[in-house]
């Protein structure tokens, strides 16, 4: 790291923003935010000035995290199980069994990364 500093810089601000979603509340969220962001402009690294304005134009969407903390991350899991699913099932002769395949991905236990919150319906 200490050869290539720039990629070292990123690295940790990258790590650092994983802070965001552990803030208290909205007001520290909302000071982190600003502070990671003013840090990053400020920086000579033409990427984190390109993310920050990404965070800056998103900062709304951001911050309601902290207002109701809902991720779609188990949802993306699922479409991305079924596109697979989908890409394998070339010449299934019906429709039937590969719904039934879909169904089987839920009786299964799932393979994303916070599969104990996985609620089977």
């Amino acid at each position: 790291m200490r050869i290539n500093q720039p990629l070292a810089t990123a690295y940790y601000m990258k790590e650092e923003f994983r802070q965001f979603w552990e803030q208290e509340n909205l007001a520290a969220a909302t000071r982190f935010l600003d502070d990671w962001c003013r840090r990053a402009e400020a920086s000579t690294l033409s990427v984190l000035k390109k993310m920050a304005g990404t965070f800056l134009s998103r900062r709304e969407g951001l911050l309601n995290y902290h207002c109701c903390p809902i991720s779609s991350g188990l949802l993306e899991c699922l479409n991305n199980k079924i596109k697979t699913l989908q890409r394998q099932a070339y010449g299934y002769r019906d429709k039937e069994f590969f719904e039934l395949r879909i169904y089987s991905i839920h009786r299964g236990r799932p393979s994303c990364r916070r599969s104990q919150e996985w609620i089977v319906g």
